[in-house]
């Protein structure tokens, strides 16, 4: 870390005055989103509506050539919402929705959150056994179905606990100008709602901040995925924060290219524009040649990003036009401090909100000051714990208290919990309890914990560091080792596996690699096994490299050593002549890992 990222009190007198006009309305987006009154009316469909009466014939949602102000998105909203009302859906109710980044996503999921039902949104990489276990943790009663997801959801329809006469469909097309036929099994979603009411439902008004909005879906230290509970409440949080911070206002167009099955998408951009009564451009999948093009295409003035995202950005070679456009704003999360400059100055953007949070996490920080390098501030309670990563074990004093750690250094990041800062948590109790530590520095408080080695920085600033545990961040996604090593060891010919990340050079985040031993006496077929993981996994979760192990090294309690495989990585001079295997970008086959791949990989020669 450089010194110069200590934030020193001149620097806060020098962002003060951008910070002190923005006061009036961080103060009312803060009084919005730090309300405790549980039956406060609040959330998503509250949010529409309100944007929809201050600008209902500005931009909307805009998606290749559809273009919605906001009395047409609204009134499609509400037809979605009078018909599953009349089907009989409830407040607490689950509905599933699988569909990729187009506006019918957002039009299912405002018109279920304005009846009060929980809408599970589901990751649409998700395939197999995975994706049965996302769709059966949360008893739906419905789901929504994109075309494009009609292959992956039939794979698995005959494992999930769906009624055959539940489930509906949505053509992969501008559903508002032609509704498309429904395979065969299916109700056609877009026909269904022709004849229902366009006007509000009265139910928006019987929605509260602690009724539940969405399960967003994250990979936790064990298992299979995990349904973070996301309430109406915790949306406002984002909307009222991100919203003000943002500042977007009627002109305005926020470009997200990001998958709206995560928070950052959903709630913080969303978020931000609805609060200003912007409009939001949506693409399918990003795209790094095609980003500056949709940019202009949209008048887009702001863009929602990760990391990854940028660093994409970056490696396509610059051309005279990079800052022919009005962007000046980004809000995301994940942005390196060694392109956060140069981003800023080759494509002229001015701020970067970038922020930090959690599906499932109770505090968050945003770097409302606009400085470089930082995660931002946080005004919740928090506290900075010291750890020995060594041990993965915190770091107490004679009474077996925890020691927070000094400025500059690296610590476990904590969340205090209380009634302004509630953890929601997930579908499992047990899962629950160990996410929370208690007396932490007193007996009596209780703590989330992130799982995250964070930095402080001084003036309640944060600098991300490292995730612990068995967790890593690949292309944006957090992977579960757990659930890696379970579908892996599922293989025919594999006895054990053991996941881990790894650190290549130029890129964001730690790739997934798997030390893996064989049955005694069989061969691995290398391309069958990628063949398999692909219909396993989502593709982020694939192991990019595979060690070939006789046998696995443990602890005396049977742990895997997972320390001595990380520090070793893909390094073919550390790892004892043991075969290594790599799945480099755009083959069919894992190949075996030869010094020149290893030198190539090590000079950024190929894009991961």
């Amino acid at each position: 870390m450089s010194t110069q990222d200590i934030i020193k009190p001149i620097d806060v007198l020098r962002k003060a005055p951008a910070v002190i006009k923005k006061l009036p309305k961080m103060a009312y987006g803060l009084a919005l989103g730090s309300s405790t009154n549980p039956t406060k009316v609040g959330g998503l469909g509250w949010a529409l509506e309100k944007a929809t009466k201050a600008n209902p014939y500005g931009s909307a949602v805009l998606y290749k050539d559809t273009q919605l102000n906001y009395l047409q998105f609204n009134q499609w909203v509400n037809r979605i919402a009078h018909y599953f009302l009349a089907q009989g859906l409830k407040k607490g109710d689950v509905v599933t929705v699988f569909i990729e980044n187009r506006p019918e996503l957002l039009a299912t999921v405002l018109g279920l959150a304005k009846i009060g039902v929980t809408c599970a949104l589901v990751n649409t990489s998700q395939t197999g056994k995975v994706l049965t276990h996302s769709i059966n943790l949360v008893k739906p009663k419905m789901a929504v179905i994109g075309d494009e997801l009609v292959g992956s959801f039939n794979d698995v329809r005959k494992e999930l606990t769906l009624g055959a006469d539940k489930v509906y469909w949505l053509a992969d097309q501008d559903t508002l100008k032609e509704v498309g036929t429904a395979p065969k099994g299916f109700k056609n979603l877009a026909s269904e709602i022709q004849n229902s009411p366009s006007y509000n439902p009265p139910t928006t008004n019987q929605v509260y901040y602690s009724d539940g909005l969405f399960y967003i879906y994250t990979s936790g230290t064990t298992g299979m995925p995990k349904a973070a509970i996301f309430s109406h409440g915790r949306w406002m949080k984002a909307y009222g924060i991100f919203g003000s911070v943002m500042d977007l206002n009627h002109k305005d167009i926020i470009y997200v290219t990001l998958p709206f099955y995560h928070a950052t998408a959903m709630a913080v951009c969303f978020g931000a524009a609805l609060y200003g009564g912007a409009g939001v451009a949506m693409r399918r999948k990003f795209s790094a040649r095609e980003f500056w093009d949709d940019i202009r295409k949209y008048n887009a003035s702001a863009i929602g990003y990760v990391g990854e995202l940028c660093r994409y950005l970056m490696e396509v070679p610059a051309k005279p036009e990079d800052k022919a456009h009005r962007v000046r704003k980004m809000v995301g999360n994940g942005m390196r401090p060694n392109i956060w400059g140069a981003f800023k100055s080759r494509f002229g953007v001015e701020e970067v909100y970038e922020l930090y949070g959690s599906s499932e996490g109770n505090i968050g920080f945003n770097n409302i000051f606009n400085f470089d390098n930082t995660v931002g501030f946080c005004p919740l309670p928090y506290s900075i714990v010291k750890y020995d990563k060594e041990n993965d074990s915190f770091v107490r004093d004679a009474n077996g208290f925890m020691i927070k750690a000094g400025k500059g250094e690296a610590g476990l990041l904590i969340g205090k919990i209380t009634a302004r800062t509630p953890f929601d948590g997930y579908t499992d109790p047990a899962k629950n309890e160990s996410c929370i530590l208690k007396d932490v520095f007193e007996k009596g408080d209780r703590y989330f914990n992130t799982g995250d080695l964070v930095r402080d920085i001084g003036f309640r600033h944060a600098q991300f560091v490292d995730r612990l545990g068995d967790t890593f961040r690949w292309k944006g996604e957090n992977v579960s080792t757990t659930e890696v090593e379970n579908l892996m060891s599922g293989y025919p010919s594999i006895s054990e596996a053991v996941v881990y990340g790894v650190e290549i050079p130029n890129t964001n985040g730690r790739a997934g690699m798997a030390a893996i031993t064989p049955h005694e006496g069989m061969e691995i077929d290398y391309a069958h096994l990628l063949e398999h993981l692909r219909k396993e996994m989502p593709v982020y979760a694939i192991p990019v490299f595979l060690r070939q192990q006789k046998q696995m090294e443990t602890t005396g309690t049977f742990k895997y050593q997972k320390n001595n495989l990380k520090k070793e990585g893909f390094d073919i001079n550390a790892t004892h002549g043991e075969p290594l295997f790599v799945w480099l970008p755009n083959t069919t086959s894992y190949q075996p890992l030869t010094a020149e791949i290893w030198e190539n990989i090590n000079k950024g020669a190929y894009r991961f």
